[in-house]
């Protein structure tokens, strides 16, 4: 059984090369050209299809395609059109070309790292045939004249095209692969680079991804991890970037696609070569994978970030909107994979930035907090410098100890002491965790409005043991049940995916068919919590009440890993983000709690 054809272009059913060709003639004679009917006609052909109205179109009119669509069309428009009508091939050969620059102006690794990490032994023979009758040059040996070391050596790996079949999977070798890959990093001073290139550069697709998953077992931690520890530069981009594509090649393309539209400015090499490229192999995959990671369609994201026709070209290669799939509240799906408790977080070891202070002493701690708030004016550093290096547990200690030794309670005491966001963040560290969530949902249902992102976040992202205590805590500090709370804030499918999880009917899944589900969280919750923290301090004003909701909850659990992602998607670390959108004593807390800058 063949595999199912996961791309947005495919071959037209009445297709005839010459009427094509005749179109195209008719829409660039005349005075101006007809560039709706060129961008309809090429972007509803097959690449194959392509290459028969070139050469109709020579035969016929005795001209070249490409050069009359040079003459007629102009800027980003004009690129894409003559991308398309490139045999794939020859277009990865031109952009390997451009790269390397033999105008001394610099190499463009990038672009290098992107196309010979992923793409197939197939496609990596053609592109240096053609590069040869493009360039009558030898890839290899431009590639050797314009790299240097461990990365050059890997290029020059995956330049011979013999990574093993997928069908190749030596079940033996599996583990030995493992180990020898954390031998040759970890278990060692030093790295032996020639044993990553050599494994990840030849094993089939399937025997790595079996690979990673024995690594992580070995060393504890993800392959990713190791090659971000073990190694640098652009041997370090490279090897993440064939790891990426060995796990999933859309989500490494939904990931470029993203970083080549975000900020200011768009890189329009990039945005084309992945659109054209892909929307005969897997675009639909892509999109996917977009909207799980990004919480936006990529065709919504197209449409934000460019224009004219250039725009409209490129969205009939995204081939549809994910967002129109359903007006239902999009983030809820978030809830739907929860139901699911299918997690890819079991391969990651979390890591929080907070730990139990080493030496520990209750009675000592609560004396110094009562210090810093007794007479006039408070110490505020002293405060912070105790509750942010403190677990929850200690805290709590800490809490019964103020209360026995002083007869006072420290929550009181704080909130007297403190003020605006500082005091929320320190009384937040200072409750249970139980008790923040509780808090946190009873703030997200109050007032003019419901907050339904934090409703999904807390809800979406917690086991059913921390929902369970949630649920306590929100009946004993307001005398109401959570669940009766969310049916009186809520309304339709949403109300009653919200109570089905606040009730823990993790048995009793809900079908929700009817409506498009955008999810995430779970499946990757550091990479969804990174994306909350970014959303929170972008742009004017600050979401305070989700920076510290997510600083505060996930700082003695993944608040590490969470940071990782932060900086792998957003080309920032979360430290400098807070560093510059935060102040003062607040900004101090946490970065505390943050736990380091990447």
């Amino acid at each position: 059984m063949g595999k199912e054809f996961r791309g947005t272009i495919a071959d037209h059913p009445d297709f005839d090369a010459g009427s094509d060709a005749e179109a195209l003639y008719d829409a660039m004679k005349g005075f101006g050209s007809d560039k709706e009917a060129i961008l309809d006609l090429i972007t509803s052909r097959s690449n194959a299809e392509r290459q028969d109205i070139r050469a109709a179109y020579k035969s016929q009119f005795g001209k070249d395609l490409i050069d009359d669509l040079k003459y007629e069309l102009t800027g980003k428009f004009e690129r894409l059109i003559v991308v398309l009508m490139r045999p794939p091939a020859y277009h990865d050969a031109k952009e390997i070309k451009d790269a390397i620059k033999d105008s001394g102006a610099g190499t463009d690794e990038k672009c290098l790292i992107e196309i010979l990490a992923s793409r197939t032994n197939e496609q990596i023979h053609n592109l240096v045939a053609a590069y040869k009758d493009a360039y009558g040059r030898d890839l290899e040996e431009d590639v050797i004249g314009d790299t240097s070391g461990h990365f050059k050596k890997m290029l020059v790996v995956l330049l011979q095209g013999t990574r093993e079949e997928d069908d190749v999977v030596s079940e033996d070798l599996v583990e030995q692969d493992a180990q020898d890959l954390y031998d040759a990093g970890e278990a060692q001073w030093g790295t032996d680079e020639a044993k990553f290139i050599m494994l990840l550069g030849n094993r089939s697709v399937i025997h790595l991804q079996l690979v990673f998953d024995e690594y992580q077992k070995i060393a504890e931690k993800s392959i990713e991890d190791s090659i971000k520890s073990e190694l640098s530069g652009d041997f370090e981009r490279l090897m993440l970037a064939v790891v990426q594509c060995i796990r999933s090649k859309p989500m490494f393309f939904a990931k470029r696609l993203y970083k080549s539209m975000k900020g200011l400015g768009t890189a329009d090499n990039t945005l084309i070569r992945i659109m054209v490229s892909r929307s005969e192999i897997d675009m639909l995959d892509i999109r996917e994978c977009f909207r799980l990671r990004y919480e936006k369609s990529l065709y919504n994201m197209i449409q934000d970030d460019t224009s004219g026709d250039y725009k409209r070209t490129l969205l009939k290669l995204c081939g549809g909107d994910d967002d129109m799939a359903g007006e239902f509240f999009p983030e809820a799906a978030q809830i739907a994979y929860k139901m699911w408790e299918i997690s890819a977080m079991t391969k990651i070891q979390l890591r929080g930035t907070v730990r139990p202070y080493q030496n520990f002493d209750p009675a000592s701690d609560a004396q110094g907090l009562r210090k810093a708030m007794k007479g006039f004016g408070t110490d505020e550093d002293t405060i912070i410098d105790i509750v942010a290096h403190r677990s929850n547990a200690q805290r709590q200690e800490i809490r019964q100890t103020f209360k026995s030794l002083l007869g006072r309670d420290l929550m009181a005491d704080l909130k007297s002491e403190l003020s605006k966001n500082l005091q929320r963040l320190i009384l937040g560290l200072m409750m249970t965790p139980a008790e923040f969530e509780a808090k946190m949902m009873k703030k997200a249902m109050e007032g003019a409005g419901t907050d339904e992102h934090a409703l999904i976040e807390i809800l979406v992202t917690r086991s059913n043991q921390e929902i369970q205590e949630m649920c306590s805590a929100y009946q004993n500090a307001y005398k109401k049940s959570l669940e009766d709370a969310i049916a009186s804030d809520t309304s339709g499918h949403f109300k009653r995916i919200l109570i089905s999880l606040a009730q823990l009917q993790s048995s009793k899944k809900i079908a929700v068919t009817c409506v498009y589900f955008p999810v995430r969280s779970v499946k990757n919750q550091p990479s969804y919590f990174a994306d909350r923290l970014y959303k929170a301090m972008k742009g004017l004003g600050t979401d305070d009440r989700a920076l510290i909701r997510i600083m505060v909850s996930r700082a003695e659990i993944d608040l590490f890993n969470i940071r990782k992602e932060f900086k792998e998607t957003h080309d920032t670390s979360l430290h400098e983000f807070i560093q510059g959108d935060t102040s003062g004593d607040y900004r101090k807390t946490l970065l505390i709690l943050c736990g380091g800058e990447d």
